[in-house]
């Protein structure tokens, strides 16, 4: 059960938040002109407009190339020479998703396996 004096400090809390409020500056109140446009005009001086000019150059016969910024390369290295596999033999792996060179020339439909994502993965050569 609620005791009377704790009712009492609620009112007076309540109170007082109320008489706070009151308290509180009002609100600004707006403020709104209307001007006739009644005054001293000014007078602005009139455009100057100024014609073309007599002669457009043409564009140059020639423009010369831009600047090098870099060197270019003197040539490319030849890529590796690489020996076919003897007939009946395959250096590739194949294994599920995943394909990856034989660690030899192993004969084709031999097993073999490729390291993938954990675990090998074992596959077939072809």
């Amino acid at each position: 059960m609620i005791s009377l004096s704790r009712i009492s400090a609620r009112g007076a809390l309540a109170l007082a938040v109320c008489a706070a409020a009151l308290t509180l500056p009002a609100a600004a109140q707006a403020r709104v002109f209307i001007g006739l446009g009644l005054g001293v005009p000014y007078a602005y001086p009139a455009p100057v407009y100024v014609p073309p000019p007599v002669y457009y150059a043409p564009p140059p016969a020639y423009y010369p190339p831009p600047p090098v910024a870099y060197a270019p390369p003197v040539a490319y290295a030849a890529p590796p020479a690489y020996s076919p596999a003897p007939a009946g033999y395959g250096g590739t792996c194949y294994a599920g998703a995943y394909t990856c060179p034989a660690a030899q020339n192993l004969p084709a439909g031999s097993e073999c396996t490729c390291a993938g994502i954990g675990a090998p993965s074992y596959g077939t050569v072809h």
